[in-house]
């Protein structure tokens, strides 16, 4: 009975002792949860970055004193985030996996906006860290805005306005010109360096490009106003290469820019920026080059190109019109002087080609042929020869450009980024009225005795006819000359005309087309042509033709839609309006004062962007 008496008190004093450990913990753990608590308080409002919390309406649950350090408002929880920073609770509240930092300037600085959930509801609360990237952002604007742009410019015919000048006035002229260059380079604190007369190199920040961006590039309209006795003005092709991660490929940019400014024609400047390219100016119709030399030279090239090939090819573009099928015939009379094997490919052609294309088949003197058919015979000592175009996505067949090590261009449009690359042999006159002119010209110093036939030089005049409207617009001396030589190879102008006939219900059509037309702005014309037409292409190009008859009228679209549905648009203009650019900005191209596109968009959403693209241009 004594050790059980033992025995109890032991346990009870246990048990007492056990209680008041257990309770001196509580104690102690509410002390260190008071103590974390005042710990947590005191440090999340005296946080080093600013803090916040939101709900998901974006309304303030809490703040810290850096918060309220950053915006001054009286009542901040009531107003809201929107109402206080200008953001958005939808800015965080979001079902987007991947966390998107948020930049907001407030009181000339500049913040990230982080934010981080209470537990895995994100639809619950977000507390959001505001870190200072001011310095940051100082950097890095400091390392864009000095970064180095590459610059070639060089004056357009820069030899012919020296020449037109007396010889009191040439190097007036010449000093002119110089100062105005350097005058503008000056501006931009650039680096100037003259390889040639008429050609420099300039280095300059990318603060200074971005203002002479956002001025449309000046220089181009102040050295038009230089005075010179020439019958046109002073022009400057400008390439600039922006973006480069090395001085080497700055330089690589500015090239390629500079060979598009020039492929376009001249008077413009062309950016290169990595991947993108802009354009600005181009306003001028381009100047015809009086000398021939070229001309001379290239049908000695391509005459030696023909001798080194086993056979040639000749392709244009899809759909090909007078032009395109006039300088195939021509070229295909070059490759047949010198006896090689020739081909022609056509896939499919319109109404207006069928008359001129029948008479082709019924000689028997050219071999049309298909895609699949070229596939088949081509090799590597093929020479390909491709007219009327250079863009890749609008041969006949592109397969046909990786197949052969020999290729050449022939085109008279401006040129695009999207050219074909590695030709062995270039030749593209953006003054040029069509490219039968071209081949034409080709054709006379080809240096064979053989003469071209009635039918050849029929077509290649039909070609120089169609691509400059009868005459009209774009005609310069040499597009006279070769019409001339034509016509004394034979060409009747009585059967050139008559590849230009339609029939009567085209004809109502083409009438129609142009009495629904209406001018919503100064100068421009706009028609669409209801319901779908297998020859639109046609019928649009000779209803934007007629459209430039109307007093007034600067620049004239015709719109329609192909049998597949495909909207298709001609633009014409009498040269003081840039339609290739405008047709550009809708997938399309051409030249100044014709042009074209088969955007992937309805009639009036082409309407639209025509209106809205003339509009731009006008501004630059």
């Amino acid at each position: 009975m004594g050790d059980k008496s033992i025995l109890s008190r032991i346990s009870t004093y246990l048990n007492n002792a056990s209680g008041k450990k257990n309770e001196s913990m509580k104690a102690y753990k509410e002390h260190i949860f008071q103590s974390v608590d005042k710990i947590m308080d005191y440090s999340n409002a005296n946080h080093p970055l600013p803090l916040c919390m939101i709900d998901s309406e974006g309304m303030f649950l809490w703040y810290n004193n850096k918060f309220a350090d950053i915006y001054h408002e009286t009542d901040i929880v009531n107003l809201g985030i929107t109402r206080v920073t200008g953001l958005k609770a939808s800015d965080f509240f979001t079902e987007d996996p991947v966390e998107k930092p948020v930049m907001v300037t407030q009181n000339g600085r500049t913040y990230k906006v982080v934010s981080s959930f209470l537990g895995e509801d994100k639809n619950n609360s977000a507390v959001l860290y505001w870190i200072d990237m001011t310095n940051y952002e100082l950097v890095k604007t400091l390392y864009k805005d000095e970064k180095n742009c590459y610059a070639y410019v060089i004056v357009d015919n820069y030899d012919e306005l020296i020449s037109s000048s007396p010889d009191d006035r040439k190097s007036i002229v010449a000093a002119e010109i110089e100062r105005t260059v350097r005058q503008w380079a000056g501006k931009m604190s650039a680096s100037v360096t003259r390889y040639r007369n008429s050609q420099y190199f300039i280095v300059f920040e990318f603060k200074h490009f971005e203002k002479q961006e956002a001025g449309k590039f000046s220089i181009l309209d102040e050295v038009r106003e230089i005075e010179t006795d020439a019958d046109f003005p002073v022009s400057l092709s400008i390439g600039i290469g922006v973006g480069g991660k090395t001085p080497q490929q700055g330089d690589e940019y500015a090239a390629a820019a500079l060979d598009l400014a020039l492929g376009r024609g001249g008077d413009q400047a062309v950016v290169k920026k990595v991947s993108k390219i802009e354009y600005y100016g181009g306003r001028l119709q381009t100047v015809e080059k009086r000398n021939k030399g070229k001309s001379r030279i290239m049908a000695h090239a391509l005459r030696q190109l023909i001798d080194q090939s086993d056979q040639v090819i000749i392709m244009g573009h899809k759909k090909p019109d007078m032009d395109s099928f006039g300088a195939s015939i021509g070229v295909s009379r070059i490759a047949r002087n010198r006896n090689k094997p020739v081909f022609v490919i056509i896939n499919s052609y319109n109404e207006s080609l069928s008359e001129m294309y029948n008479i082709a088949v019924e000689s028997g003197n050219y071999n049309f042929i298909d895609n699949e058919e070229a596939i088949k015979i081509a090799d590597k000592d093929t020479l390909l020869i491709v007219l009327d175009t250079h863009r890749t996505n609008f041969v006949e067949c592109p397969e046909l450009l990786s197949m052969t090590d020999k290729l050449v261009i022939i085109d008279h449009h401006r040129k695009t980024e999207e050219f074909i690359e590695n030709a062995t042999l270039t030749y593209m006159e953006a003054y040029a009225s069509s490219t039968s002119e071209l081949i034409t010209e080709i054709l006379q110093y080809s240096g064979d005795k053989k003469d071209i036939d009635k039918f050849e030089a029929e077509v290649l005049l039909a070609g120089i006819t169609i691509d400059t409207n009868r005459f009209a617009i774009k005609t310069g001396v040499r597009t006279f000359d070769a019409a001339s030589w034509l016509r004394r190879m034979g060409a009747d102008t009585a059967n050139v005309r008559q590849f230009f006939q339609t029939d009567i219900n085209t004809l109502k059509l083409r009438s129609q087309i142009v009495s629904n037309a209406f001018i919503p702005l100064p100068g421009i014309a706009i028609t669409k042509c209801e319901g779908r037409h297998l020859d639109v292409q046609v019928i649009n190009s000779i209803a934007a033709d007629e459209m430039l008859n109307i007093k007034g009228i600067k620049a004239s679209f015709a719109v329609g839609e192909n049998e597949q549905g495909y909207t298709v648009i001609s633009a014409r203009s009498l040269g003081e309006i840039n339609v290739q650019m405008i047709m550009e900005k809708l997938g399309g191209g051409g030249n100044l004062t014709k042009a074209g596109a088969q955007p992937d968009i309805t009639m009036d959403e082409a309407v639209e962007l025509i209106i809205n693209q003339v509009k731009e241009l006008e501004k630059k």
